[in-house]
């Protein structure tokens, strides 16, 4: 998804993500899903590892070229998913919502990073160490399925943007990038309410705010989505992931 807009800027002045790592709450800790499914010794291990961090709009996770240390989750916020071509146009692949972990093919070949991962509002994102996370892989058949199902959806997801980037129709647009954004499998913390602004969402189409607004007007109308205070509630996912959607 091509977007030549300004993209949200690294707030000056602030202590790296990295240096505000710190334990993860209870609350934090109990909506990250694959650790219900480890045993006791296996979770044991992965909570001893992991940190979380309060990301600001504007900070990066990781960067293009950086060697992967972690592998990341979204215990809350919102994250875009990007890379800047020759010319300096980024190019958003993807958003990332609560719930939702990334990056285990570039852990899984620990080589460096080919994509910018930044946080478009406040959120709190975990890192699991990259050593910790092949240990998870060598002792944990239950661990092992999670990650092969996260790299099926995601594959699934890619040929999806693909689809979205030939669309000609912003609200189609529109519409199947919130549907990526509801994947229950990929972001389990979603909910039914997205956290999100009309130039978040712009960001992750490549559209104007303008336009967007318009698209979700337009969706709302059809009883797909509702706009609400501080986000949209979703009615109608199987009609904004339909390729029989009324275009």
């Amino acid at each position: 998804m091509p977007n030549s807009s300004s993209s949200v800027k690294t707030l000056p002045g602030f202590v790296p993500l990295h240096q505000r790592q710190r334990q993860g709450t209870p609350q934090e800790l109990d909506g990250i899903p694959w650790l219900h499914l480890l045993s006791a010794s296996e979770r044991s291990r992965a909570l001893a590892e992991l940190r979380v961090g309060d990301a600001l709009p504007g900070d990066y996770v990781c960067r293009v070229g950086k060697p992967i240390t972690l592998w990341f989750g979204v215990v809350s916020g919102l994250l875009k998913m990007s890379s800047d071509d020759t010319r300096g146009v980024t190019m958003t692949f993807t958003g990332i919502s609560p719930g939702g972990w990334f990056g285990e093919g570039t852990a899984l070949k620990r080589e460096p990073y080919r994509y910018n991962i930044q946080a478009l509002r406040k959120s709190v994102v975990a890192g699991l160490p990259v050593d910790t996370f092949h240990w998870l892989l060598d002792h944990s058949l239950a661990f092992n399925r999670f990650v092969m199902n996260q790299l099926n959806e995601r594959l699934a997801q890619f040929i999806a943007g693909h689809e979205i980037d030939r669309m000609n129709n912003p609200d189609l647009q529109v519409a199947r990038t919130l549907a990526a954004l509801f994947n229950t499998r990929l972001y389990p913390g979603v909910g039914e309410l997205l956290a999100i602004t009309q130039q978040e969402l712009a960001y992750l189409v490549g559209l104007s705010r303008q336009r967007v607004n318009l698209a979700l007007q337009e969706l709302q109308r059809r009883g797909c989505i509702r706009i609400e205070y501080g986000g949209l509630r979703v009615l109608q996912l199987a009609q904004l992931r339909s390729e029989t959607f009324n275009t």
